[in-house]
């Protein structure tokens, strides 16, 4: 959802809305690389927000602060985040890695409180924004089970765009792992993340998700790692992190099939 970039700015606690005008108009704002002027908008979970070059919505970091990176199997019923907003004592990622207090990392994109799966918790905000942002177009892999038996035809329409709050999603690599009369098991690659994505694809299409897995973030997987558990990064797996969020930005990548032939969304009429 679009919203000013003064009311964004103050979202992120960058200051009031007037001074975050000030910022704007001094040129210190950029939105999908191009310089910001009084009166744009932007959605955060579709435009790259930079003010002074920095994500809108990354965390300040200490300077004298390491980085820090750990690789969490979420299970069932946890929530994403650092706190439970609503005080109901649901348990949380952070619940589940014992640090210190003073020691601030969050997770790197979310998994809903019924998803289970890889949650990669860090302090390096510009790491962060580049996995998880759209633009950048980095790959998550899930292992998704829907009710009922899926027929080629849904499959199809599932790769190739399915409409979702008024935009065809991006097409997107499926492969059948299991096809049984009261379900289906999938292997899916996202290259966007919209909320609840697959979860609302699947229902739209009339195969509600039994039990959604993420397997994968970019080049690091959750392998063996049993539900609950945490452990740090090693430096080989840091550094393929921060090779692959190197990378060029794109916004009309191609997607690939399991078959490794190209496959584009079709085209809508204007």
């Amino acid at each position: 959802m679009q919203e000013r970039l003064q009311k964004l700015m103050a979202q992120a606690n960058l200051g009031s809305r007037r001074a975050s005008e000030v910022i704007i108009a001094a040129g210190r704002v950029t939105v999908n690389g191009r310089v910001a002027k009084l009166g744009d908008k932007a959605d955060p979970a579709v435009d790259e927000v930079l003010v002074d070059g920095r994500p809108l919505f990354a965390p300040p970091r200490a300077a004298d602060e390491e980085f820090i990176y750990i690789a969490l199997h979420k299970p069932r019923g946890v929530i994403s985040s650092l706190e439970d907003e609503m005080e109901a004592g649901r348990p949380t990622v952070r619940d589940l890695v014992p640090l210190a207090a003073d020691v601030h990392i969050y997770p790197v994109g979310r998994l809903d409180k019924p998803s289970e799966g890889l949650v990669l918790m860090t302090n390096d905000g510009e790491l962060a924004h580049h996995l998880t942002h759209p633009r950048y177009g980095h790959e998550k892999v899930y292992d998704v089970t829907v009710e009922g038996r899926m027929s080629d035809r849904t499959l199809e329409q599932w790769r190739r765009g399915v409409m979702l709050d008024g935009r065809i999603t991006a097409p997107a690599p499926i492969e059948v792992i299991e096809r049984a009369n009261e379900r289906t098991r999938l292997r899916i690659i996202l290259r966007e993340g919209r909320k609840r994505q697959i979860r609302r694809v699947a229902a739209a299409l009339g195969h509600p998700v039994q039990r959604l897995l993420r397997e994968r973030i970019g080049p690091l997987s959750l392998g063996d790692l049993p539900p609950g558990e945490w452990r740090h990064l090693t430096a080989a797996e840091v550094r393929d992190l921060r090779q692959s969020a190197a990378g060029t930005p794109t916004r009309a990548a191609p997607s690939l099939h399991p078959t490794g032939k190209e496959h584009r969304a079709p085209r809508t009429s204007r």
